[in-house]
């Protein structure tokens, strides 16, 4: 029934899957461009289209009572992004645990622009040692889909490179708030 009212909603306003899910079992799934709130209403859109399960990460204070219940049944981990807390190493944890794994992560971490991505999802597909999917939202097409599966060659500089010529023509709601696809200096190798 959720995958039939997905997609029926999908096709009433015009969005279309293109998904070729990756034939990985854990994957770690960047979404840019991300502007706008409504980016993760076409998301758990699309999830529940394909039956495709992933969890995702946000901050924690949008986890309050009662809301927070709903988002982590719908696969949301919260963050504190407040103070160091050893946050990758509990991820990789979770990534050796189990069998499959998606987790989900928007690599500029807010809707607005910013000058450079976080660097959080290379180290944590570093340390699990899990190849990245690159998840896109395309607004003027109406496209939301996963490009191709890449292996991290441990060249941060190199492999935005190529993060960055695969979204070059993916637009987000509000171009102007996209962030730029590189490397705060300091974080690239932290």
């Amino acid at each position: 029934m959720l995958q039939w009212l997905s997609r029926f909603i999908l096709k009433q306003i015009g969005w279309k899957l293109d998904f070729d899910l990756p034939q990985a079992s854990h994957y770690l799934l960047i979404g840019y461009p991300h502007t706008s709130n409504w980016d993760f209403i076409l998301a758990m859109l699309a999830k529940g289209a394909l039956k495709f399960k992933f969890r995702w990460l946000a901050k924690d204070t949008l986890f309050f009572w009662p809301l927070g219940i709903l988002m982590r049944a719908m696969g949301g981990i919260p963050v504190n992004r407040r103070v160091s807390t050893g946050f990758t190493g509990q991820l990789k944890a979770l990534y050796d645990d189990s069998d499959e794994l998606v987790i989900v992560i928007t690599p500029e971490g807010t809707r607005s622009h910013r000058d450079y991505w976080k660097s959080g999802f290379y180290h944590l597909a570093s340390a699990a040692q899990v190849p990245v999917a690159l998840g896109y939202i395309d607004y003027p097409g109406k496209k939301l889909g996963i490009g191709p599966l890449i292996e991290l060659s441990g060249d941060p500089s190199a492999d935005l490179k190529r993060i960055k010529t695969f979204y070059q023509d993916k637009i987000g709601r509000f171009p102007e708030k996209a962030g730029t696809i590189q490397f705060r200096q300091s974080d690239g190798q932290r």
